[in-house]
Order: structure tokens, then C-alpha cells, then sequence
């Protein structure tokens, strides 16, 4: 089983990926959730790092400096990444997260951990992406900061759907801001995978479910 197989056996048992009937921020009714918040316990956070580890140690180029984990749900995305990644891996990245407000008191800043420098390269660590609004107030962000260059996003899962055009979210990061974005999983994988295959003696997607995802993703999806 590959690192990707394993990785949504783990969301589906972790209660993070669910089929029902959803309603997104959009608005959009979908057959299918993706909740990170139900990631709770010290053992759901060392292997998550390691999935994402794994995905980064693929595509991380060595250029990169440090991760970044976007307030709130990025922080420990990129520590238990960062973790794993030098435990796996021995490949020792610093990472950094933000505040919320820039502390003026202590050391201050609106940065914690590493302390992001000119020249440095920046891959960010984010969950799900939807609109992208975390991504670019990222990037905003360390526009104030250091004169650094955000080159790749690592996200979970990648849905596929348009986004504010006739791209995905993910196109339209990548176009606008020539970032690479690397998913562990796609929603293709997904389907392709659970499609009447049991997990733990249940089958999450049949063909009920397998044809309410695709007329989904035919309505608000791009390149499937």
C-alpha cells in the first residue's frame, strides 16, 4: 500500500474524511467532508506529520529554508511535518508559524519560531485549501517581513473544484503566484481507492456514493 492508500485508510478511520450530506462555506452541497479539526490525539498528530513528511521529502526542493504554518490550523501541520521530516528523513528544516496579532511586547514580531531572513525560500504547510484566503495572507504577510520567496504549498487533500474563476483554487495560486502545490491525495485518489473497498468492514464509497461524487465534481470540479 502506498504512503497515499495508507494516508486516507487514516483519514477515514481518524473521522476526518466523511460521505453524507455536507454544505460548504460556498454554499455548495457535497457528497463528501474533509473536517481536520477531529485530529485530536498525540498519535493522529506523529502520523500525520509523517504522511506529510513523506510528501515533502518527494517534492520538497533543497532550496527551501523553512515551513510555514499558517495561523491556526497550519502550526501543527508544519511542526509535526518538520519533526518528521528530520526523523524519517534527517532532513533538518527550521519552521516558523504567526500570530494572529504582532506581539509588542518580549521579542515581538508576528513570526514565532524560525525568523524568516531575505533570500530565504519558503514552502508553506496548509490543510485543505478552499478559497486560498490563508494562502495569500501568507504571503502578504511575509511581504512585511523578509523579502522571501514562497515556492510551494503542501496540502492534505486537494478537491479539485473551481475556484473564484474557471480554475481550481489551486490553479489560480499557482498561476497567480507561481507556487507549486503538492497534495497528498486528490479527491481522484480518493474515489479511485475507496470505491468498494471496506474499510474496517465498511464500504464508504459504492456506486450510490461514486456517482454523487462525480455529478459533483462534473458541476463544480476542473480537470476531471
Amino acid at each position: 500500500m502506498t504512503y497515499q492508500e495508507e494516508f486516507i485508510t487514516f483519514m477515514v478511520r481518524s473521522g476526518v474524511l466523511t460521505f453524507g450530506d455536507f454544505t460548504t462555506k460556498s454554499g455548495r452541497k457535497t457528497p463528501y467532508f474533509i473536517n481536520t479539526g477531529n485530529y485530536k490525539t498525540g498519535a493522529q498528530a506523529a502520523r500525520l506529520g509523517d504522511y506529510y513528511a513523506a510528501c515533502l521529502q518527494e517534492h520538497l526542493s533543497d532550496r527551501v529554508t523553512a515551513l510555514f504554518g499558517p495561523a491556526y490550523k497550519g502550526i501543527p501541520l508544519a511542526v509535526s511535518a518538520a519533526a518528521s521530516l528530520y526523523r524519517n528523513y534527517g532532513r533538518d528544516i527550521p519552521y516558523c508559524f504567526n500570530r494572529k496579532e504582532a506581539k509588542d511586547h518580549g521579542e515581538g514580531g508576528s513570526m514565532v519560531g524560525y525568523q524568516p531572513k531575505d533570500g530565504d525560500v519558503i514552502a508553506i504547510v496548509e490543510d485543505v485549501v478552499t478559497a486560498g484566503t490563508a494562502v495569500r495572507e501568507s504571503i502578504t504577510l511575509f511581504h512585511q517581513v523578509a523579502n522571501v520567496s514562497i515556492s510551494s504549498l503542501f496540502v492534505s487533500v486537494d478537491r479539485m473544484e473551481r475556484g473564484s474563476g474557471t480554475c481550481s483554487t489551486l490553479d489560480e495560486l499557482r498561476d497567480e503566484y507561481g507556487i507549486a502545490v503538492h497534495p497528498i491525495v486528490t479527491i481522484q485518489d480518493i474515489l479511485a481507492f475507496l470505491y468498494r473497498r471496506p474499510i474496517d468492514g465498511t464500504v464508504h464509497i459504492d456506486d450510490s456514493m461514486k456517482a454523487q461524487i462525480e455529478a459533483y465534481l462534473n458541476r463544480y470540479g476542473t480537470g476531471y
